[in-house]
């Protein structure tokens, strides 16, 4: 299979929305109006829209047009109607529901169908809104048009660097529409899509990435964000990122429109169930799932083990129980899911594993009920330890109740 820029390694940015009328945007701050853009989201049941992408260099234009479903947290359906530069060409499909995605690519005509059981799943259009509220300074700059609807324009400049370092080399990221642009200064860009997509079967989350085929190499960069929210609803349609280097010429400009867009108006179920072509070629990554029941009592028949019954906060209600045989355990792994029905974002993970996975040496050293245990900080906030021969870890994105209290009702006996 030929080398691909467009990548599905996590889900990142928000264009989102709901019925319930925005307040009065008179007067207010650009802060406030992507405050309001972030309770939109935490309404949102599902989203359906045809996105229009635009790309220019100083040397190049190309364009991109999709069309695209949401569910949030999970599910996303999207189609490639039309690609200038045919990469990702016409007909490229990905669809991903909390188990299973599947990426078809038209030109080699195949399916790759990745299961992932086990992945905690964030609602990361609503973190990055917070992200631009916490780390850029945002300046509300009028009303304009977009799509034929009233809309608010916030200027957003990042208050650091605006560059990332990692394990491929400084970059610039730029957050656009619900992508991730990396553009690489200096190094390699080209990324071969079918490593970086497997992120693993469990604690992965999921992004859209995509490495731009250009390196920049000048040391003073300044990156600008402009974010349109609606009027009537308070969610962004419109964002537009751009960079310059320190004479102020234009390096990469990144605009993002969303167009006929429809919020909770229902969708299928189906929607988020993919069928490849008949005659198509199908790989398979990941763990597929030795079953995905609704009870406790029901796993508890497929293990070796007892199962634990944690005490979760009063939202959250038992959603599934994987079982998955990992070549990596010498038992099964069983997951408990539990899912605030109010905010399917909020989501609680516990999971029991026959050896220990976690390395206490690169996390905090911590106490639950008497008994040493490991904390892992960030976007999913984790605690693990282990009692006799099995292994535990309590995981959540966004819960903001403490999770130490579910693990400690757990223990050690």
């Amino acid at each position: 299979m030929r080398r691909r820029r467009l990548l599905a390694t996590g889900t990142l940015a928000a264009l989102a929305g709901c019925l319930t009328p925005a307040e009065s945007t008179e007067d207010r701050t650009g802060s406030e109006l992507v405050e309001a853009a972030i309770e939109t989201r935490l309404e949102l049941t599902d989203l359906q829209a045809r996105r229009h992408l635009t790309a220019e260099t100083p040397t190049e234009t190309t364009t991109q047009t999709e069309s695209i479903s949401r569910r949030p947290p999970a599910e996303k359906r999207r189609t490639v109607l039309r690609s200038d530069d045919g990469d990702p060409p016409t007909g490229t499909v990905s669809v991903t529901n909390r188990e299973i995605s599947w990426d078809y690519y038209p030109e080699e005509n195949f399916v790759w169908k990745r299961y992932h059981p086990n992945k905690v799943v964030a609602d990361g259009p609503r973190l990055v809104l917070r992200d631009l509220l916490e780390d850029y300074e945002l300046t509300y700059d009028g009303t304009d048009t977009v799509d034929g609807r009233e809309t608010h324009r916030i200027d957003a400049v990042p208050t650091g660097t605006g560059l990332s370092d990692d394990a491929d080399g400084r970059a610039i990221e730029l957050l656009v529409g619900e992508t991730v642009y990396r553009i690489p200064l200096g190094g390699s860009s080209d990324t071969d899509a079918s490593a970086e997509s497997e992120n693993g079967s469990e604690n992965g989350t999921e992004n859209e990435t995509e490495t731009t085929d250009d390196e920049l190499d000048g040391e003073e960069l300044a990156v600008s964000r402009t974010v349109w929210i609606d009027d009537e609803f308070s969610y962004p349609i419109k964002e537009q990122d751009v960079v310059r280097d320190g004479d102020g010429t234009l390096l990469h400009r990144l605009t993002v429109t969303y167009e006929d867009l429809a919020i909770n108006d229902g969708l299928d179920p189906d929607t988020f169930v993919y069928e490849p072509p008949e005659d198509a070629e199908v790989g398979t990554l990941g763990d597929e799932p030795e079953g995905i029941y609704e009870s406790r009592e029901a796993a508890a028949t497929t293990v070796p083990y007892e199962i634990p019954d944690p005490d979760v906060p009063d939202a959250y209600e038992l959603d599934r129980v994987t079982v998955v045989d990992n070549v990596r355990q010498s038992g099964p792994v069983t997951t408990l899911w539990y899912v605030d029905s109010d905010r399917p974002d909020q989501e609680i993970s516990v999971a029991v594993r026959t050896d220990q996975q976690f390395k206490p040496t690169l996390l905090e050293e911590t106490e639950i009920d008497g008994h040493t245990a490991y904390r892992r900080r960030g976007r999913i906030d984790s605690y693990f330890w282990t009692c006799s021969d099995l292994s535990y870890e309590v995981s959540s994105v966004t819960v903001e109740e403490p999770l130490v209290d579910v693990a400690a009702s757990i223990g050690c006996s």
